[in-house]
């Protein structure tokens, strides 16, 4: 960790807050149709300009930030970002993060994934964080399994993308597992 408290050090960047000038990075890395196929449909297809000022705007601005922007040599290429649930579920977070195809396959996921949970569990009385995982999205089951967390439940044919019907797999790691 370097001396912001949310800004962490990977080997091969790091992981900070969004600001403005993230937008035209943002942009080129998100607009991809292999990263859209892994992730809900509210992340745009394809990512615009528009959509990339919105991004930034909506997550700057924050003191204890739910979004990391991953920076790699001074580019923002990805997002780590957790959201935590209310209500039963109110000591729950759920944790989701994108990486631009470029990026991928050199640990960046799998060094960044931990120290996000590390930050949920010592900033938010949380006391589990899951991340859901769509059929056929190796990679990602496999960053989660490196960080700790258990593959629970597999729920059959729960969501559609790309109109078909796909098994989500959920993942979790509890507050007293963490590495």
């Amino acid at each position: 960790m370097t001396t912001s408290q949310t800004t962490f050090d990977l080997k091969l960047g790091r992981l900070r807050p969004w600001r403005e000038g993230d937008e035209d990075a943002l942009t080129r890395h998100a607009s991809n149709r292999r990263i859209w196929n892994n992730v809900r449909d509210f992340f745009p297809h394809p990512y615009t300009p528009r959509d990339a000022n919105s991004w930034v705007r909506s997550n700057k601005s924050y003191n204890q930030p739910n979004n990391f922007a991953v920076d790699i040599g001074g580019q923002a290429v990805g997002n780590v970002g957790f959201t935590v649930k209310d209500d039963i579920y109110r000591y729950n977070a759920e944790i989701g993060y994108w990486l631009s195809e470029e990026l991928w396959g050199r640990g960046i996921m799998t060094e960044a994934i931990p120290i996000v949970t590390n930050y949920i569990f010592d900033s938010f009385q949380v006391n589990r964080v899951f991340a859901c995982v769509l059929e056929g999205n190796i990679g990602s089951m496999r960053v989660l399994e490196l960080a700790g967390y258990r593959h629970e439940a597999i729920l059959r044919k729960a969501t559609v993308k790309n109109n078909q019907y796909l098994d989500e797999h959920i993942f979790a790691i509890l507050r007293a597992e963490r590495q």
